[in-house]
């Protein structure tokens, strides 16, 4: 009833209270009229009447009614009063009550503050004397009371604390209408000062949203312009001379964007919803600049964007963190470019000017209406050029991946605190807000003046041209179109996350005094991922994804012709910096990269400019091409030649055009003598894109060449020359190498015959060492792909080679390909290097075979041979010696350090596999052709069991030939290819091992030496007399095969020709004696290893020293050292088996007490079981060779070796080689 009643003469009530305020000269009385208005403001609000309150303000308040005492004005004891309340610590509740619902009384004041300076005729009168200084004090000491409220009390009532933030804010913003600037200025400044570095998220929060407020002034640019446009050519030149830094003088020129942009500088090492604030407040003052009607000239347009161009130095400081993971990986080729293009809803060449005489694109009204897409756009932009779509983003952003996200780091050593609970400063933006800040980074450089941007660049340092360049690489990677699928299955996801309702929070709130039809086009601008926050519940239709299409083409084409503007006008000025050293500078290398990009998944407009750009680009820098280094004409011609299979004819044709133009400049280069290194890099370049398997479209390729020979045969100017018969020659040298393509296609999923056939090419150009160079790098990167790491790091080593060897025949280096033979005696065939004409364009130096040096230090590491690192450093020493480069010493000796640990570690656990080796076989004309009855050695990475590698076969050829066309001969007999059927593919695979005789055993006797470089492989197959595959020891015979194969492993290819077969048949007291040996050697070596392993110890000795009658070394005594036996067997042969047996029974005693000593009690009854079976066996191999198997002196020297052997084993000091073959 109470609340009725006031609300009745609410109006009444609140004149009155104003009245008493106003009129009453004890401040007791006024304090006590506000408390009435904040409990009366407050009952407002809890009933939801608050629209009572505004409309108070706006149709009843009048300062007239309330006649002040003497010279007082309202809103000076309004301001009084709110103050003297506020530093009342005792009354929390009302100050709370204030603070909550304190936009009633800012309104008031100013409002008392409007018709104050009505009545006064204020408005012409300067501003620092429309009001007194008394209400001056009083607007500085209501901050002062406020400030406490906001930062200390923030936690304990936030909602208060946010709102008396926001409701300052506009106070301050209107003031700047009202009052003094300065002043005002001032207190914005001193109330953003209570805020610290160290503030909470909330605080921060709050900052932000002040300052948004603060900019929505109307006047924004004038406060920060306060100088008109219409100024003197000085003038402009002094203004255009300010700090383009964040500096205290720009700050005090600029104050209001001076403030956004350094707190945008701090926000940025914030967590992720105060960086995504920052980011739209700039983002978002730069839209409405853009739009404003006010200023609609290009000049005007230029001057505002100045304002802005610190922001570049903010981005210049956090660019690693704007960089994507790995560039290259995002580049297209031409193909993919096209096939992407061909999902555009239509071609954007028709919504785009193409005209020359324009710097970029066009998007006008009229073109739009003819599309049909102007309502469904919603983009009304009449721009003088391509500029005028910039201020726009897209969406069509992926979620920030997990790789990003573990990869974050702190960028420069230093951190912010940031409480909350948010995410870690420094760490990488999100693809959403990187785009927002390409977005006004590009607005800024394509809307300033184009001698301001020279002024600019003129003031950079050599580091920050180099972040700018940067930029713009980020630029074409960040907005490429990406497709229409790949943006309706974003759109999808979005859809899926994001209800109707919560999108639609996502776009921007409706402007008050500001058309219907700008706001639409600002919500289009600032937010084209929200652009469909309709119909998520049924799902996106294909008119919402074309749409998005479009808006994407058209960005993705603007940020093109953008990136194109700018990087074209700095090789315009920037000539004389970019032709150092014949153009081989990092400066250069930026800026080509740049072009090269704009090649890459563009629309045909952009491709049109780009082709002229380079064609430009190459008449500009000869000798960036055709001098010196050939990096950067090997670049050129390799991305240039994938535009040749482009689907589009026009791209076809740009593309041939610009290679022909390239050969005939080349041409020209040289005197019209050759163009010898076009000539070469387009050999490679083709070479290159057939090893990497992405050459497509060969019969579009075809057509190029035929555009090309026709330019030739065309060009009168050189039609006398030897120049077009030059062209005819290179076309029909590409034309040999695309025979391999279908090839490569064809075995794409076989690493092994892909490696076959790129060796065969390689082993072609052994007069062309960047040709060679390029094959074994394609090899290099398909072992890499497929895990086989050393056969990668052979490939290394070759490359290396062949760069020493053409070193060494220039006398720029001691030695040649022969420094190589103690890593791998293959290296003898890069020897065969001739010189013909393609040596003389190959420029290398030393320090691209140092760089080759430690690629394959790095490779040699990661394969686990670490013994050939210090062959490689033993090259590279002394070229660090000469150079005096310690540093470089110091990493190297400290690598050598660390990988002859890694030898001994290996050698102790003996955990290192080099590989294992199979013998596969191939039978079937039909089927394998010219692999038919050849056998290869395969190496296998690890320990690959048998039935792993004949899975893989049976799969790989079973998916070529069909499953049950294909099958796999079990046995390792020789196969009778008559008796095969001729309908089936037969592979047969048997595991093999690496074969040493007794020299090879004495010389090699670590297994890392026993598994490299090898090159003989054994295996051995049972057999009897009488036909049958197993037998009794009396009748078993073996054949033992060796096979030798034509290189030693490792090499460049995992799988090897067999060259030559030796068989060695072994008869039954062979086999015995084989088997004796084999026996006698692997329980030395348990005896003899460093980490003696109990179980296997015990398991072999069970095996060993087990009397069984048909089975064990027993059954082979009885078979051939029996009395009336042995006497029919050749007497040498029993004589070497009774001392392998002899060596076999002193072995077996060394390890039972070797198992004696290290056993614990509970082992003693086992232990003793096999110490009988011992003494068993030695009685009766006694009885049966009828001599002393162990003698008392031998037994005594035997406990006696074990015994130190036993105290080195506890102690940990003793270590030896086994002399016996190890089985890898």
């Amino acid at each position: 009833m109470e609340t009725c009643v006031m609300v009745n003469f609410l109006p009444t009530i609140l004149n009155q209270l104003l009245q008493i305020l106003s009129r009453t000269s004890q401040s007791e009385v006024a304090v006590n009229s506000i408390r009435v208005m904040i409990h009366i403001v407050s009952k407002c609000h809890e009933e939801g009447l608050d629209h009572l309150l505004r409309s108070y303000i706006k149709y009843v308040f009048r300062t007239d009614q309330c006649v002040p005492l003497g010279d007082r004005s309202t809103h000076e004891e309004l301001a009084k009063s709110i103050n003297i309340i506020l530093k009342q610590s005792a009354d929390f509740l009302t100050i709370n009550k204030l603070l909550k619902h304190s936009w009633f009384f800012f309104d008031l004041l100013i409002k008392s503050m409007v018709l104050h300076l009505i009545a006064k005729n204020g408005m012409k009168v300067s501003r620092t004397q429309r009001f007194p200084s008394g209400y001056h004090h009083a607007v500085q000491s209501l901050l002062l009371a406020i400030i406490p409220h906001v930062s200390l009390r923030c936690g304990e009532i936030p909602d208060e604390a946010r709102r008396v933030n926001v409701s300052w804010a506009h106070f301050m913003k209107r003031c700047l209408t009202l009052m003094d600037r300065g002043f005002i200025f001032n207190l914005i400044n001193d109330y953003l000062s209570c805020f610290s570095s160290k503030d909470t998220k909330v605080l921060a929060e709050y900052r932000l949203d002040f300052l948004e407020t603060v900019c929505q002034h109307e006047h924004f640019v004038p406060l920060n312009l306060p100088m008109s446009f219409t100024k003197t050519r000085l003038l402009r030149t002094q203004d255009l001379q300010l700090d383009h830094t964040l500096s205290d003088d720009f700050c005090r020129h600029h104050f209001l964007v001076g403030l956004v942009l350094r707190e945008l500088s701090l926000s940025l090492a914030e967590s992720r919803d105060i960086r995504h604030t920052a980011i739209a407040n700039i983002k978002g003052l730069m839209m409405k600049h853009a739009f404003d009607g006010r200023y609609p000239n290009k000049g005007q347009q230029a001057r505002i964007a100045l304002l802005y161009l610190p922001l570049l130095k903010v981005l210049f400081e956090n660019v690693q963190r704007l960089q994507l993971k790995d560039l290259s990986s995002l580049s297209l080729t031409f193909s993919n470019a096209q096939s992407v293009r061909d999902e555009l809803p239509f071609n954007i060449s028709a919504t785009v000017n193409g005209s020359a005489a324009r710097r970029s694109a066009i998007f006008t009204d009229k073109e739009l209406t003819s599309a049909g897409y102007v309502t469904s756009l919603g983009l009304l932009l009449k721009r003088d050029d391509s500029r005028g779509s910039l201020s726009t983003e897209t969406g069509a952003s992926t979620p920030e991946r997990a790789e990003d996200r573990r990869d974050s780091v702190d960028f420069t050593g230093q951190r912010r605190a940031s409480a909350g609970g948010g995410a870690p400063p420094y760490c990488k933006f999100s693809q959403q807000e990187v785009r927002s800040l390409l977005m006004c980074f590009l607005h800024i450089i394509k809307t300033m003046s184009e001698d301001a941007l020279l002024a600019y660049w003129n003031k950079m340092p050599p580091q920050e041209l180099m972040d700018y360049l940067s930029l713009l690489e980020i630029c074409l990677h960040q907005f490429r179109y990406v497709g229409r699928r790949s943006i309706a299955r974003t759109q999808e996801a979005q859809g899926s996350n994001f209800s109707a309702a919560e999108r639609k929070t996502q776009t921007m709130p409706a402007l008050r005094s500001r058309p219907v039809s700008v706001h639409a086009r600002l919500q289009q601008v600032g937010h084209v991922d929200s652009s469909f926050t309709l119909n998520h519940s049924a799902g996106i239709s294909e008119v919402e994804i074309s749409h998005q299409s479009l808006v994407e083409g058209n960005l993705a084409t603007e940020v093109s012709l953008t990136v194109l503007d700018s990087v074209s006008c700095f090789i315009h000025n920037f000539k004389n910096q970019l032709i150092q050293d014949d153009g081989h500078n990092p400066l250069m290398k930026k800026v080509f990269n740049i072009l090269l990009l704009l090649t890459s998944s563009q629309s045909e407009t952009a491709m049109r400019h780009t082709f002229a750009s380079l064609r430009a680009f190459i008449s500009k820098f000869p000798a960036t091409f055709f001098k010196g280094r050939d990096s950067v004409c090997a670049t050129f011609c390799y991305e240039i030649l994938k535009g040749c299979t482009s689907k589009l004819n026009s791209t076809r044709s740009e593309a041939s055009a610009l290679l022909y133009l390239l050969m005939r400049n080349n041409f020209e280069f040289t005197k019209r003598k050759t163009f010898l290194r076009t000539h070469l890099q387009i050999i490679i370049a083709v070479s290159r894109l057939i090893a990497d398997v992405v050459f497509t479209g060969g019969s579009r390729f075809q057509d190029s060449l035929a555009i090309i020979n026709n330019f030739a045969n065309s060009d009168k100017a050189l039609k006398s020359t030897a120049f077009p018969g030059e062209v005819k020659d290179l076309t029909k040298r590409i034309r040999t190498v695309l025979m391999a393509t279908a090839q490569m296609k064809e075995h794409e999923k076989d690493p092994e015959m892909l490696v076959d056939l790129q060796y065969s090419l390689a082993k072609s150009y052994a007069s062309t060492p960047e040709l060679r160079k390029t094959w074994l790098g394609s090899m290099a990167k398909i072992h890499m792909k497929n895990g086989d790491l050393s056969e990668a790091v052979m490939c290394s080593v070759h490359v290396a080679a062949v760069v020493a060897e053409h070193l060494h025949r220039k006398k720029l280096f001691p030695k040649g390909c022969a420094a190589f033979k103690a890593i791998t005696p293959n290296i003898e065939e890069e020897a065969a290097m001739k010189e013909d004409a393609g040596m003389q364009d190959v420029h290398y130096t030393e320090d691209v075979l140092v760089e080759l040096l430690e690629q394959c230090v790095d490779g040699l590491w990661n394969a686990e041979r670490y013994e050939l690192m210090a062959v490689i450093y033993k090259l590279i020493i002394p070229i660090y010696e000469r150079r005096r480069d310690f540093e470089k010493l110091a990493f190297v000796y400290n690598t050598l350090n660390e990988a002859y640990k890694k030898i001994i570690q290996v050698g102790r656990t003996g955990r290192r596999l080099l590989g294992t080796f199979f013998r596969v076989a191939f039978y079937g004309q039909a089927f394998f052709e010219e692999e038919d009855g050849k056998e290869y050695i395969y190496k296998e990475p690890k320990l690959t069991r048998l039935p792993e590698i004949s899975e893989r076969l049976l799969k790989l050829y079973g998916d070529k030939f069909g499953a049950e066309n294909v099958k796999i001969i079990q046995d390792s007999n020789k196969v009778n290819t008559k008796s095969l059927d001729q309908k089936f593919a037969f592979i047969q695979v048997t595991f093999v091992e690496p074969y040493f005789d007794e020299k090879e055993l004495q010389e090699r006797t670590t297994s890392f030496e026993r598994n490299h470089n090898v090159a003989r492989f054994v295996f051995e197959t049972p057999y009897t007399v009488s036909g049958k595959k197993q037998g009794g020891v009396e009748e078993q015979c073996k054949r033992r095969t060796v096979l030798t194969t034509t290189h030693s492993f490792p090499y460049v290819k995992k799988r090897i020709a067999v060259g030559r077969e030796q068989l060695i048949d072994l008869k039954p007291i062979d086999v015995a004696l084989d088997e004796m040996k084999d026996r006698t050697a692997e329980l030395q070596k348990l005896c003899d290893s460093n980490g003696l392993n109990m179980i296997q110890l015990q398991l072999k000795l069970q095996g060993c020293v087990s009397v069984q009658v048909n089975a064990g070394p027993l059954a082979y005594a009885r078979a051939f050292l029996d009395g009336s036996k042995s006497t029919k067997l050749p007497a040498k042969k029993v004589k070497q088996l009774k001392e392998t047996f002899r060596e076999f029974v002193t072995v077996c005693s060394l390890a039972l007490d070797l198992n004696e000593r290290l056993i614990k009690e509970d082992q003693l009854e086992y232990h003793e079981g096999l110490k009988s079976n011992f003494k068993d066996m030695v009685k009766e191999l006694s009885d049966i060779t009828r001599e002393q198997m162990l003698a008392e002196d031998e037994l005594v020297k035997s406990q006696l070796r074990n015994s130190l052997h036993v105290f080195s084993a506890i102690s940990g000091t003793y270590g030896s080689a086994s002399g016996f073959s190890s089985v890898p």
